[in-house]
C-alpha cells in the first residue's frame, strides 16, 4: 500500500504526545496534517528558526520561531477519556453501517471525530 491510499487515524485539533525525538514527552494539538507527507505539524513543538529578510522598505527581516513538520510515526494520540496515550481501534458505528468509529485501545471509549 503506497502513502496515498493509507488512511490516517490522526485528525485535526487531535490532542498528541511525541514519543520519540529531540521533543519526547511533549504534546500538543494538531495544527495541520499532511497526509501525502505522513507528517503533522504540533503547536508548540519541533519549532525552528527561520532568517527572514525584509521584504519592503517598512518591513523588518530577523529571525522567526516558527513550528515545523513531524513524522506521524513519532506522535501518539491522548485518549479524551483516560488521558493516556493509546493506540486507535475501529469499530463500526451503530447509527450509521458505512462508517467507523475511532476508539481508544486502553479504555475502550469512543473518540470523536469531528
Amino acid at each position: 500500500m503506497s502513502s496515498h491510499d493509507q488512511k490516517l487515524n490522526i485528525k485535526k485539533d487531535d490532542l498528541v504526545r511525541v514519543i520519540s525525538g529531540n521533543d519526547k514527552g511533549k504534546e500538543g494539538k494538531i495544527l495541520v496534517v499532511f497526509p501525502e507527507k505522513n507528517k503533522v505539524i504540533i503547536e508548540g513543538v519541533n519549532i525552528i528558526k527561520k532568517h527572514t529578510r525584509p521584504r519592503s522598505q517598512t518591513d523588518q527581516g530577523g529571525i522567526v520561531s516558527k513550528e515545523a513538520p513531524i513524522d506521524i510515526s513519532k506522535i501518539m494520540l491522548i485518549c479524551p477519556s483516560c488521558h493516556l496515550p493509546t493506540r486507535i481501534g475501529f469499530k463500526p458505528d451503530p447509527n450509521n453501517k458505512r462508517n467507523k468509529k475511532r476508539i481508544c485501545r486502553k479504555c475502550g471509549a469512543a473518540i470523536s471525530n469531528r
